[in-house]
């Protein structure tokens, strides 16, 4: 009776070994793929990063320029219109 339960070790020993193969097997598989798809991914960002310091430089630094050029004359209008406004009331 002692050799059964040596036995029964022995078999759970295998059976763990055979486990512990399949799942590092399964671990590797899944660990290429997602490989894969995280290189995509940096590539993708790389792109997009790229993407947009292209239209940081040529686009955001020309619509700042309007944008400033636009509140100027905002602010010179109103400036004179408010000497318009004070005057039309004295009047």
């Amino acid at each position: 009776m002692e050799w059964f339960s040596q036995l029964v070790i022995v078999i759970f020993g295998l059976a763990a070994t055979v486990a512990l193969i399949i799942f590092t097997v399964l671990g590797v598989v899944c660990y290429l793929r997602v490989r894969k798809i995280l290189d995509s991914v940096k590539t993708t960002t790389k792109t997009v990063e790229e993407i947009t310091k292209t239209v940081d430089a040529e686009l955001a630094g020309p619509l700042g320029q309007v944008v400033s050029i636009v509140r100027g004359l905002r602010e010179g209008l109103g400036f004179f219109s408010s000497f318009r406004g004070k005057k039309k009331k004295k009047g």
